[in-house]
């Protein structure tokens, strides 16, 4: 029998690729092999800060998956600045109607928004991930596929294949309350798209409040979490110098993922100096200089994901200190392995994950209330355990792939 073909859509692919949406096409990608014959449409670009085609343009095949590999070729790239600058004013708006409670509203009676829509459109093209032979590549091979699949509607890879093919698009937009998805040209994929499937309800919820009751049939499809086999703990500590006691961050280590948790641990550690707990970074490195070297800091920069399980397994607390998250994967798998959590409470999203657990993880809304927090876990074997017990309860009611993958394959045949 002859498996039908379709296509996913990321910026970057592969197993060393450190990115949550990066992840999660994969582990799609890597399931619905038994079912379709699955594609990946991606770029050359391994490194998500410089932008650079490191990888080959050519096509590999990655644990049963064929991979496309394009290469980026941003137009104007020396004018991105200047098309963003333009295009602000438009998104502002949109955002400034959103804020005050009217955004919807409006949505219901002007679904599509075109005011900047040339400078929104050049600014996309413009950015370091667009890639002009992969929309060629969309255009003259869209009816070998079923179905497109594009994952994060912040990246002009999704937008143009959406715009391309939306009959056939089912967009996981990995959706939060950030700029670039306030963009007026985004109502045009938001209500022509076959489908949208959002990871939890607090980002379907902010996408009816941005787009209104016009945007296009959605539901909630998420996605589950791998299982690796763990790497060897002795080896592992050793290798990294990892402390017996530590409060674990695992992502790309920027500005924009760390937020002012430097800050907040180092006020932690001031104030019960007698704890043992340290501060272990796990992922990429972003910061154009450490910033922070003490001795109870401690970076690894990129691990397999065998070693990142076993990390994950050890850890004391795991901590997610984003604003900006439509899942958690991290938050995810660390749930599965019992872990206690502490996360941003400025994020809807976490906080929705900590509510539904009945608090198998624990929100902050600030240094206070972290630090008041944080002591309690470190300090609370007891507590430690009972969230853990109800973290791995959650994560199996509610992120089991047979659920997942029965409700993608649904919409896949249906569109």
């Amino acid at each position: 029998m002859v498996k039908e073909k379709i296509a996913l859509v990321t910026i970057r692919y592969g197993k060393d690729i450190n990115g949550g949406a990066e992840y999660h096409c994969r582990m799609l990608a890597e399931r619905l092999v038994d079912d379709y014959d699955v594609e990946v449409l991606t770029t050359c670009i391994r490194n998500y800060k410089t932008g650079i085609n490191e990888l080959p343009e050519c096509e590999e095949v990655v644990n049963g998956v064929l991979v496309h590999r394009f290469k980026a070729e941003p137009v104007s790239p020396e004018k991105h600045k200047l098309y963003s600058k333009k295009e602000k004013p438009a998104r502002k708006c949109r955002r400034f109607l959103f804020r005050i409670g009217i955004l919807g509203y409006l949505a219901n009676m002007f679904p599509i928004w075109k005011c900047r829509r040339a400078v929104e459109l050049k600014a996309f093209q413009s950015y370091p991930f667009y890639s002009p032979n992969m929309c060629q590549f969309v255009r003259n091979n869209k009816d070998k596929y079923k179905v497109f699949i594009p994952v994060n509607m912040a990246e002009s890879t999704t937008f143009f294949t959406a715009i391309e093919v939306p009959e056939k698009t089912i967009l996981i937009p990995t959706m939060h309350n950030q700029g670039v998805f306030f963009k007026a040209i985004q109502t045009e994929v938001m209500t022509k798209v076959a489908y949208i499937g959002f990871n939890v309800e607090a980002e379907q919820k902010l996408a009816e409040k941005v787009f209104g009751k016009h945007m296009s049939p959605h539901g909630i499809i998420s996605v589950g979490i791998e299982e690796p086999e763990l790497a060897l703990w002795a080896e592992t500590q050793k290798k990294y110098k990892l402390p017996e006691d530590y409060l674990l961050y695992v992502g790309r280590v920027d500005p924009d993922k760390m937020g002012k948790i430097f800050d907040y641990f180092i006020s932690y550690k001031k104030e019960y100096p007698q704890s043992s707990l340290q501060l272990v970074l796990v992922g990429g490195i972003n910061f154009a200089q450490l910033p922070f070297e003490r001795q109870d800091v401690l970076y690894t920069g990129f691990v397999s994901d065998e070693e990142k399980m076993v990390i994950l397994q050890h850890a004391k607390i795991v901590i997610n200190p984003s604003k900006f998250e439509s899942l958690s994967l991290i938050l995810l798998e660390a749930m599965n392995r019992g872990k206690p959590l502490i996360v941003n409470g400025k994020c809807d999203v976490l906080k929705e994950h900590c509510v539904n657990s009945d608090y198998a993880a624990l929100y902050y809304t600030g240094k206070r209330d972290f630090i008041t927090k944080l002591h309690k876990l470190d300090v609370s074997e007891s507590l430690r355990l009972a969230m853990g017990k109800k973290a791995v309860e959650y994560v199996r009611k509610n992120y089991d792939w047979s659920v997942i993958l029965k409700r993608l394959k649904n919409i896949i045949e249906t569109v």
